[in-house]
């Protein structure tokens, strides 16, 4: 169990930190798009569009990361005042009843989407019209990534239960 689980969070973090540099790309993309449309008055027709689809999938490529980090937001206002033991049993309960079940079906439904819009070669209705397929494609790996890092979290979990007996 501990090698699938180190093997996810290995996966997590290789596709964390590949998709930080995004965010280099949507700096310049920002830059040339403020420059383009004050200093020259020439606004481009895919810059706004561009920054949502690379902050959007630097946001889906980074969900298993911060999850594996526990860098997202949390409020434990339960689990802080419970034993070690106790939040460990809760986080797993949690874990098999709300969390996994909702991003399991978050990501099939993700890769359904994924999947009919590569069918349909779907392109976004602006002016400048890209081929939105590839985006999606992104959101629904990034929410298999989310998906695997709660397994990662309930196989240490329930690593942590057992080795705690």
């Amino acid at each position: 169990m501990q090698t699938i689980s180190r093997a996810i969070d290995a996966l997590n973090e290789k596709t964390g930190k590949y998709s930080s540099y995004l965010v280099l790309l949507l700096i310049a993309t920002v830059i040339y798009e403020v420059i383009m449309r004050y200093v020259f008055n020439a606004p481009t027709s895919w810059g706004f569009e561009m920054t949502t689809f690379l902050y959007g999938m630097h946001y889906m490529l980074g969900l298993g990361d911060a999850h594996r980090t526990n860098t997202h937001v949390c409020i434990d206002i339960f689990e802080a005042r419970l034993q070690p033991r106790n939040r460990t049993i809760l986080r797993i309960v949690t874990n098999l009843v709300i969390f996994i079940p909702t991003m399991g079906l978050m990501a099939i439904w993700a890769v359904k989407y994924a999947a009919t819009s590569w069918t349909q070669w779907e392109q976004a209705s602006s002016s400048w019209a890209p081929a939105i397929y590839p985006y999606k494609t992104v959101m629904a790996a990034g929410f298999i990534l989310f998906l695997l890092a709660s397994v990662s979290k309930l196989l240490q979990d329930f690593h942590s239960l057992r080795s705690a007996n």
